[in-house]
């Protein structure tokens, strides 16, 4: 059987990690799914491909995405671009982006 070599560090795609958070009233759940529809309306198929999208956590009305680091500004715009999940009038703020998932504070 042959060993696959791994990637060497220069050639592995840079991540980001967006801290979001959502202004509506009450608790929403399952916002995720909403969310990637949203963006990839905006950016399409092939760019959430190449952007990495990855939801890492959620609680509450708060979230973490990774990201690929060209592509942060594309996510920013798409998750502006939310406003209605499952019927109910909301607002997505970003608050921070970091390279370390660590200095999000969340």
């Amino acid at each position: 059987m042959i060993k696959i070599k791994a990637l060497l560090p220069t050639l592995k795609d840079k991540k980001r990690y967006v801290l979001y958070e959502i202004s509506s009233m009450g608790n929403i759940k399952n916002h995720e799914k909403f969310m990637k529809e949203k963006i990839g309306s905006f950016i399409g198929d092939l760019g959430i491909a190449r952007a990495g999208l990855r939801f890492i956590k959620s609680k509450n009305n708060r979230g973490v995405i990774q990201v690929n680091n060209k592509y942060v500004d594309e996510i920013r715009a798409g998750l502006a671009l939310v406003q209605e999940i499952n019927n109910k009038p909301v607002r997505i703020r970003t608050v921070k982006v970091s390279g370390i998932i660590n200095k999000l504070n969340f």
